[in-house]
């Protein structure tokens, strides 16, 4: 079923061109996009059923125009009058920054330079979030819960959540008039066990994807409840280095944390990455490619076109162990001279465009995982990821682990450790890198913060990895 664009927005186009139109007179660029994002989530546990507003709700407008110098934006959420917002520019937004000039340093910034483009994405799903009432899906979480306790007498909370987004964005600029519309949805599972001690599992699910989703959630019910009993016999790791084959998730949060926002351009602007002085050279074993960007994966990042109205793309960061690349916001190329990449993003029309990673993974290689497993002597199976960290200025990252299974002698034995803390050296990391296997899963369950805490959504993920890593 085809997604159908805000009509709220499309509404607001004759409004928002006029506006652009009018500003294009005095200033050498201007442009507002617009957005309207809603969505429910659901949430049923033994405590508590409970239907609310997505958090990534929003509505309104941020305008940029070229003050002569830099940029200046002003966010609104509602166009009664378009000769209001025009007069805003002129005589209060532009005179204020002509104000602050006057008392700091200010960065200069070249004038945007812009092909004329319209285009247009309505995504697909298979079933829309309006076609089905919202007791038929809490009827299916409470069957989840309900089969996880028919499972385990040991299992003492179950969660199941679910939640449906519809993004709506509209961008105008005196050249380009962009509209894009389409639905994520994601879901997840948490098992609690208990026993003489409590441990926990869970399991994520997301995509481009509507209603169908909870359907996907069912069978992944098993799962979660066996992997909850299972850890309540796990053990503390041993702490030091050993071979590890990382499962996609731990993967993907290597490649998010690692070289993810070690690259994000508007880091190198403010000279905070480390990475800005190894371009081009290699800094991952040559079995390793990553890859970011909307147009370079189908997941929850992916997108026509930035909060920037860049259009997005599939960039190579990592090519056979080669630093080829960042990936940037529209500003931030402006300032280094380089090509856009379409990773400009707003946590909602209020806040900062920054440069954000969208879908990021490692590319799959040619090995299978059961010969992965088979070459290792001593050392662990990671899998389930908590979360992550990483210093961009210096390369250190930091991953927590639900669980890992023992490999001894090329086999997974019955031994069970959580959770476990992976440290290390970026570089050390990624060149350790020895074996990675032929297929690719990526999940965007997650968000990322970054700056004053504004969150984007993302994916990540890749295929198995066998590398060398410190453990405690």
């Amino acid at each position: 079923m085809q997604v159908k664009f805000s009509d709220f927005l499309n509404a607001k186009v004759p409004m928002l061109e006029e506006i652009v139109t009018a500003l294009s007179k005095t200033y050498g660029y201007a442009s507002i996009l617009g957005s309207d994002t809603h969505g429910k989530r659901y949430l049923v546990t033994d405590v508590e059923t409970n239907v609310s507003d997505s958090n990534w709700n929003e509505r309104g407008f941020v305008l940029r125009v070229f003050n002569g110098l830099n940029y200046s934006e002003f966010s609104f959420n509602e166009i009664k009058n378009p000769s209001y917002v025009i007069d805003f520019v002129n005589d209060d937004l532009v005179k204020s920054f002509e104000e602050f000039k006057n008392h700091g340093k200010v960065l200069k910034c070249p004038c945007v330079i812009e092909e004329p483009v319209k285009s247009s994405f309505e995504g697909e799903v298979e079933i829309l979030p309006e076609d089905v009432d919202p007791g038929t899906k809490i009827e299916k979480l409470l069957k989840m819960k309900a089969h996880a306790h028919q499972l385990s007498t040991k299992i003492v909370n179950f969660w199941s959540t679910y939640e449906e987004v519809q993004v709506n964005k509209v961008f105008v600029s005196s050249k380009k008039l962009l509209r894009q519309s389409y639905v994520w949805s994601q879901g997840y599972l948490q098992a609690i066990a208990r026993a003489e001690k409590t441990k926990y599992s869970y399991e994520g699910f997301s995509g481009m994807k509507g209603v169908e989703i909870l359907d996907e959630m069912i069978h992944g019910v098993d799962k979660v409840v066996a992997e909850a009993e299972m850890l309540l016999d796990s053990e503390k790791i041993p702490p030091g280095e050993y071979d590890v084959i990382c499962a996609p998730d731990v993967a993907g949060v290597i490649a998010h944390e690692a070289f993810g926002h070690g690259v994000e351009m508007d880091m190198f602007v403010k000279n905070r990455a480390k990475a800005v002085s190894y371009l081009g050279k290699k800094v991952a074993s040559d079995l390793v490619t990553m890859h970011d960007g909307a147009a370079a994966a189908k997941q929850v990042s992916s997108y026509l076109f930035d909060d920037e109205g860049t259009f997005g793309s599939d960039t190579v960061v990592i090519d056979h162990g080669i630093l080829k690349t960042g990936i940037s916001d529209l500003m931030s190329a402006l300032r280094l001279g380089t090509k856009p990449t379409g990773n400009g993003k707003r946590e909602s029309f209020e806040r900062k465009a920054y440069s954000r990673m969208t879908n990021t993974f490692f590319a799959r290689g040619n090995d299978k995982l059961e010969d992965m497993i088979s070459s290792v002597k001593h050392g662990y199976f990671l899998e389930k990821v908590s979360s992550g960290m990483e210093d961009p200025k210096n390369w250190g990252i930091q991953c927590w682990i639900l669980y890992g299974r023992e490999i001894k002698d090329g086999k997974i034995t019955n031994k069970i450790f959580s959770p476990i803390l992976m440290t290390g050296y970026v570089p050390d990391l990624l060149n350790s890198i020895s074996m990675i296997s032929d297929d690719l899963e990526l999940s965007g369950v997650g968000s990322c913060g970054k700056g004053y805490k504004e969150f984007v959504k993302v994916s990540s993920g890749g295929p198995y990895i066998k590398a060398k890593a410190r453990l405690g």
